[in-house]
């Protein structure tokens, strides 16, 4: 080392640079039922948005629990359950694993479908533990017209969540996307008509999942 450089390095000492470690990415439960494929849709819309927002994503269907006789009557039931026979069923431990949950049901009668209530009893040996508490919580729904009882399907399941201790992430109004895809405070609400989601369903979708992503980062600090 030449003076000039002994001189230079006494005067202006170099600290080693310590690299900022990667965070751990949120790990992300999206647990849906789905007879005809709407939620299912929503599933996979949400699902897309919160990768992007840099979370490792779960996808997992409840098991069905009508009987197949049922099931095999209906041609879109059946078509449904044959188009995502590769989807893995829901377990208590898909839970456990994640960070943070996004639940997706229809509404029948003005709350959750039997499958997803189905599922949630087999939870209680996680709440007992207190293994669902402090997770993010947040829900989504669909039903055939907007006021079959979407936002009692959604309280409900909030409801629900808050007897486990968890922490809900509705998507309140903070996006204008919510005014533009019906106005529902609570969570994604989807008019199911048979057809693909609208533009403005998939944006209000993405825009919760990327809320629940990003308030699950912040609390995991």
């Amino acid at each position: 080392m030449t003076f000039l450089q002994r001189l230079l390095s006494a005067l202006y000492p170099q600290t080693p640079t310590q690299e900022t470690p990667m965070p751990t990415p949120i790990k992300l439960a999206i647990v849906y039922y789905s007879t005809y494929g709407t939620n299912h849709a929503m599933a996979e819309a949400a699902a897309e948005a919160a990768r992007q927002a840099g979370a490792e994503v779960r996808i997992v269907k409840v098991r069905e629990t009508a009987p197949q006789d049922v099931v095999n009557s209906q041609d879109a039931w059946k078509a449904q359950q044959e188009r995502t026979a590769h989807v893995q069923e829901a377990t208590p431990d898909d839970l456990e694993w994640a960070d943070a949950i996004l639940l997706s049901s229809p509404t029948r009668f003005g709350g959750a479908a039997s499958q997803i209530r189905a599922y949630i009893d087999t939870l209680g040996g996680l709440w007992g533990t207190g293994k669902l508490a402090n997770k993010t919580f947040s829900a989504m729904t669909s039903a055939q017209n907007p006021n079959g009882g979407q936002e009692t399907t959604l309280q409900t399941l909030y409801v629900t969540a808050m007897h486990w201790g968890a922490i809900l992430v509705p998507p309140g109004y903070t996006d204008p996307v919510i005014f533009a895809s019906g106005g529902n405070p609570y969570g994604a609400s989807v008019t199911a008509d048979g057809g693909p989601l609208k533009d403005t369903d998939i944006a209000s979708i993405q825009h919760q999942a990327r809320r629940l992503v990003e308030v699950t980062q912040q609390l995991k600090r």
